[in-house]
């Protein structure tokens, strides 16, 4: 078990040490009327009545602040949100980082499809991330809030005019984006993207092979080698689904060149393709990470039963 904020857990077992020790060690300062002499005490204490009054006290009151200590460390550890638990700290999963990459417009064949499974598969993630680019936004950020990713999905891929457009029309007069302005873009929407980070990452491009017309030669941000380049610096896996309809050089090179898988969109056969495509996800780095997601069910449960006991064994101390 790891803590996110282990800070939290050791200020609260300074604290309980702290209060600990000045329960032992200050004395007791009794009030005048509790000092008042009374007659014949000791044959009083030696009755066996007496005696097992005092037992039963002595065994609630220290049952009670077991109980109250035992509560105070499993609130500091809920509170320094634990991440997996001692049993399977060894069988945790690597992270996945998910940056879905679309080049194709809303009213593509293929774009409805792409989106909706995304939609249904966020809501079974657990560690990973997934975000959302189009050719001039971004739609979704990297999160792992799966149920706002899955909204924002599903509401873009929505049938006929009620889906929201994927990119806003931009003119320049010297530049258009090309497939691999496109990319890079998708790229810097991993944080750190300037270097691997501690997850596995993919890209997973859908669109066209070429996104301007054919005889425009105006000038573009980066070359295929540039986001080459970018990828692998990264530790980005490209994969890419190409429409039909336009030259797919670019995208087969770009996933080729990262390891990643090269497909041709088939309308009957996407969500394998896409199945096939997270299968094949990188190793990440050193193999893998381990997942990091706050587990504090098994701490609340404890926390909860001791709530629980404290308030039967101050019961029995008030009797």
């Amino acid at each position: 078990m790891e803590l996110t904020w282990w800070p939290v857990a050791a200020f609260g077992l300074g604290a309980l040490i702290l209060v600990l020790a000045l329960a032992v060690l200050l004395p007791i300062r009794r009030g005048r009327e509790q000092q008042l002499p009374l007659a014949n005490t000791a044959r009083l204490t030696r009755l066996p009545e007496y005696r097992a009054v005092v037992r039963r006290q002595t065994r609630a009151a220290t049952v009670a602040l077991t109980l109250l200590v035992l509560l105070f460390g499993a609130t500091v550890l809920a509170t320094a949100r634990p991440t997996g638990t001692f049993w399977d700290a060894d069988a945790s999963g690597p992270r996945d980082d998910i940056m879905l990459c679309v080049g194709a417009p809303e009213t593509d064949p293929a774009t409805r499809p792409f989106l909706s499974y995304f939609a249904r598969q966020a809501t079974t993630y657990g560690s990973e991330r997934i975000g959302l680019t189009s050719v001039n936004r971004r739609l979704v950020p990297l999160t792992r809030d799966y149920q706002f990713a899955a909204g924002r999905l599903a509401e873009l891929s929505r049938p006929g005019p009620a889906a929201p457009p994927l990119s806003t029309p931009v003119e320049y007069d010297d530049y258009a984006p090309t497939v691999d302005d496109l990319l890079a873009l998708c790229l810097t929407g991993f944080p750190d993207f300037q270097q691997p980070g501690q997850t596995r990452r993919s890209l997973i491009y859908l669109g066209p092979g070429h996104l301007r017309a054919p005889g425009d030669d105006r000038p573009s941000l980066f070359t295929d080698t540039q986001v080459a380049d970018m990828a692998r610096q990264a530790g980005v896996q490209i994969n890419a689904i190409a429409t039909p309809g336009r030259d797919t050089a670019t995208l087969s090179a770009a996933a080729a060149a990262t390891g990643g898988q090269f497909l041709r969109f088939d309308a009957a056969d996407l969500d394998a393709q896409l199945d096939a495509i997270r299968a094949a996800a990188p190793a990440g780095p050193d193999g893998g990470a381990d997942a990091r997601q706050d587990s504090p069910a098994v701490v609340l449960v404890v926390a909860l039963a001791l709530s629980a006991l404290l308030g039967v064994a101050l019961m029995a101390v008030r009797r």
